[in-house]
């Protein structure tokens, strides 16, 4: 199922889109939001395919749709350097302040983003909130854990994930850099575009075979195949719930292949009225302007 949270006169409202993608089926007589689907689990998704039929629709292509969870209860778990030629690249930038300085991590370096960074399909990006006018863009696979669980092996991590999106890893590379960790870098505010839909894990089927493409105006920067992560997800839940607890609506950022701003020389940063396009196969299209 492909899950949105859309406007409904002023309020976040969670929906699931008609098999048409023609149609949002309005749930919000039946859930407060879809961390309420999620936190419900198999059982939640059955009350959803029951109600469909008679659930009020909405056109999808005049919804105005937000981010598929627009306030979530922790922050955003991250991975960086996690596809071979993305840490090359990021290695030889300079702009690397990751402890180490080895190209390819031994272990997932693992930071966070606040819920205050993330905004919605074609909500613009607040680039000017940067001081120093190096913001780069960073198309990843998210991936929404469905249950509470701690220790989970790489056998059954796959049981832990309801579903997957699209995230926009917006950084300041001068910021990243200059406090030599990644957390201020990627915190301003509107800095992680998310979207457009949840689709649940049974949909997307074999998660590594997922193509990741970014394009900036135009011109595609970022391809890759999910297979080429350094750590695939069973060793990232593996590891995260090796030292945490998850809950369920906890998102996992899983890292961002090459062809970021700072792989090319000189730097190809965002400005005004710049448009980012990332797709990743079955997960739709995010699309956000820079302002």
């Amino acid at each position: 199922m492909r899950f949105v949270t859309f406007d409904k006169l002023g309020k976040a409202a969670p929906g699931v889109l008609t098999a048409d993608g023609a149609e949002i089926a309005d749930l919000s007589t039946h859930f407060a939001s879809l961390l309420d689907v999620v936190d419900g689990g198999a059982a939640a998704v059955a009350r959803v395919q029951a109600a469909m039929a008679s659930a009020p629709k909405v056109a999808a292509a005049t919804a105005k749709i937000l981010a598929p969870i627009p306030a979530p209860r922790r922050n955003i778990i991250c991975v960086g350097k996690n596809y071979h030629e993305h840490a090359k690249e990021f290695h030889s930038s300079g702009f690397d302040a990751s402890a180490g300085k080895d190209a390819i991590p031994d272990f997932p370096i693992i930071f966070s983003k606040a819920s205050t960074t993330v905004i919605g399909p074609n909500d613009p990006v607040p680039a000017s909130a940067d001081p120093t006018n190096s913001v780069d863009y960073e198309v990843e696979l998210a991936v929404v854990i469905g249950k509470t669980c701690k220790n989970v092996p790489k056998a059954q991590a796959y049981d832990q994930v309801f579903g997957y999106m699209i995230v926009n890893d917006v950084t300041s590379r001068q910021l990243q850099a200059r406090h030599k960790q990644w957390f201020l870098g990627k915190n301003l505010d509107g800095f992680c575009p998310m979207g457009p839909w949840l689709v649940t894990a049974d949909e997307v089927g074999d998660v590594t075979k997922l193509r990741v493409t970014a394009e900036i105006n135009g011109e595609k920067r970022q391809d890759a195949v999910v297979k080429d992560l350094i750590f695939d997800i069973p060793t990232l839940i593996e590891t995260i719930t090796s030292v945490m607890t998850l809950l369920p609506g906890d998102i996992i950022a899983t890292g961002t292949p090459a062809g970021v701003g700072i792989g090319f020389n000189p730097p190809r940063f965002l400005g005004k009225g710049d448009r980012m396009r990332l797709e990743i196969t079955g997960l739709g299209v995010l699309e956000n302007a820079v302002a």
